[in-house]
């Protein structure tokens, strides 16, 4: 099944960029859910980036599907305690996905500037990242910094999570994505919001509440080719 997956994701990538209209970069403003209602709490937002490509399939004159392949960072920053005082600390995780977006994108009529907005899911594989921790306790100084490790997970297994263990963080998110923006002759402008519906930590089932998911607020410029 692992194998039939990477095949797909292969002739899924080729697609992506045979099709690709818009090439886009830009920058995250990265958070984690921490309570049962999906609020970020005292988290800090950890700043990121993104960039991929996008292309649109027109249905209507002002309808259209928006498919896309994105390379972006997510995760968290939490700081306790006073830098300049003796105990302290700050941990920042920041974890790297390959994100395939698929968006219903409303554009107005005409050519030249336009204004769009939409929604739709995405589906994310961690392949990257890391955890830092540094800080003081009782004056001495310490820092630690590791690669994230993912969960070896086969999606088609949907009861069951290989690789699952503690400290550990899934491999596959999912969660859905608004956006607005304005198009230009040659350029593409968007501000997008992606809520995580898939809870982080390994060995976890998704319940109906919102702990311990991904927020990103994302800023992006795109050039049509």
């Amino acid at each position: 099944m692992k194998k039939v997956l990477a095949i797909s994701l292969y002739f899924l990538l080729l697609t992506f960029i045979s099709q690709a209209q818009v090439v886009k970069a830009g920058i995250n403003l990265a958070n984690i859910s921490v309570t049962n209602d999906g609020d970020v709490d005292e988290n800090k937002v950890l700043t990121s980036f993104q960039a991929g490509i996008s292309g649109d399939l027109r249905l209507t004159d002002i309808l259209y599907l928006q498919p896309g392949l994105v390379l972006t960072g997510k995760g968290s920053k939490t700081s306790e305690g006073d830098p300049n005082g003796n105990t302290w600390y700050q941990a920042t995780s920041n974890p790297l996905y390959i994100e395939i977006p698929v968006h219903l994108i409303f554009k107005t009529p005409g050519k030249g500037l336009r204004f769009f907005a939409g929604a739709g899911p995405y589906l994310g594989i961690g392949i990257a990242g890391k955890n830092k921790v540094n800080g003081k306790f009782l004056g001495a100084s310490f820092s630690s910094e590791d690669k994230i490790e993912w969960s070896n997970d086969d999606p088609s297994t949907l009861n069951y999570e290989e690789g699952a263990g503690y400290g550990i963080m899934k491999r596959f998110d999912y969660g859905a994505n608004i956006l607005a923006g304005l198009e230009f002759s040659k350029s593409v402008l968007s501000l997008q919001y992606g809520h995580g519906l898939a809870k982080l930590q390994s060995g976890s089932n998704s319940q109906a509440d919102d702990k311990n998911k991904h927020r990103v607020l994302s800023l992006t410029l795109g050039l049509k080719l």
